[in-house]
């Protein structure tokens, strides 16, 4: 009898063992997609109904953080999923040999202006612009020249271009407009800079306090003031030059687990990952979603002209940009 419970134990915690066992996917992301208000919880949850898995998040602060991160590990990443690069970036990710092609149907993926791709997969997008306080700026800038020269009490936060994508992309809108005289155009806007952080986060707390009228955001940034707070004080201008696009985009890693990771990005494009983006990442859906979306994102400026950066040209520039970003604000 005691042999026979012995037995039924085993096989008992056997069982549980395997059953503990279950397949964990680890996604490495960026930390405003992981917060609690951000789109990570519920994708977490939605995708575990479907895979019979566990959703591992390893938050970094944005990125260009992602990329210096598997960069620095190599091979050895822990990596399943790679969920928070953008188009500026994934020349140079393709680079690193760390990236396996997804293999599935992305016919569903609507993106302005067509978005195709063997690696990666985009699962959101947006205009970068400037957001303003109406409360605290009664003349806000109407172009990007007119926020290089205007008054230099009226500040802006941005975003490090080192470690964040929109501060790389408004990197890149600089250089889209200004061209070589970038430079000197970055010596004049300096003057209007209040601080530069690490990343999205950091900013867009600083402009919600009320530390400067202006921060570096998104053309559907306000869409969240409106719908969850009921309050249209932050809106995003439209600049006469034009406003860059930023795609969004997961790729699996050649060391995870091919099979979960490729399940995992054909439901990136899915309704059910979609549905989720508008109003936790405040971004557009970049597949069809199972219902229309508000209303207010109707509302929002609808850039009349769209600046694209190809992903072969931002990863030929971005080290000699940014080395010109460093030399034009170093205050020398």
């Amino acid at each position: 009898m005691r042999r026979s419970s012995f037995i039924l134990a085993a096989a008992l915690a056997a069982f549980s063992s395997v059953a503990s066992a279950k397949s964990t996917l680890t996604i490495y992301t960026y930390e405003s997609f992981t917060s609690e208000w951000g789109p990570g919880p519920k994708v977490k949850e939605a995708f575990e109904t479907v895979c019979d898995c566990t959703v591992d998040y390893v938050s970094l602060p944005d990125g260009v953080a992602l990329l210096t991160r598997l960069k620095m590990e190599g091979g050895a990443t822990k990596a399943d999923i790679v969920l928070g690069l953008d188009t500026n970036l994934i020349e140079e990710a393709k680079a690193t040999g760390l990236f396996a092609d997804h293999g599935i149907d992305t016919s569903a993926v609507t993106i302005p202006g067509g978005f195709s791709d063997p690696v990666f997969v985009p699962y959101d997008y947006g205009h970068f612009a400037v957001i303003y306080d109406t409360q605290a700026l009664k003349d806000p800038p109407r172009s990007l020249k007119e926020l290089v020269e205007g008054d230099p009490d009226e500040k802006i936060v941005l975003e490090d271009p080192r470690t964040s994508t929109p501060g790389l992309g408004f990197l890149f809108w600089m250089r889209s407009v200004y061209g070589d005289a970038a430079p000197d155009a970055w010596k004049k806007l300096q003057k209007r800079i209040l601080t530069v952080t690490p990343g999205w986060s950091e900013a867009y707390g600083l402009f919600t306090k009320g530390e400067a009228p202006m921060v570096l955001s998104y053309v559907t940034s306000p869409a969240y003031h409106m719908i969850a707070e009921n309050d249209d004080r932050y809106q995003a201008l439209e600049f006469a030059e034009g406003h860059p696009i930023q795609i969004e985009v997961a790729a699996m890693t050649k060391t995870g687990k091919p099979d979960l990771a490729r399940r995992f990005l054909q439901f990136m494009i899915s309704p059910a990952f979609q549905d989720i983006i508008p109003q936790t990442n405040w971004m557009l859906p970049a597949a069809p979603t199972s219902s229309p979306l508000d209303p207010v994102f109707g509302k929002l400026v609808q850039p009349k002209i769209t600046l694209a950066v190809s992903p072969a040209e931002s990863a030929a520039h971005r080290k000699a940009y940014i080395d010109e970003w460093l030399a034009a604000t170093s205050g020398d």
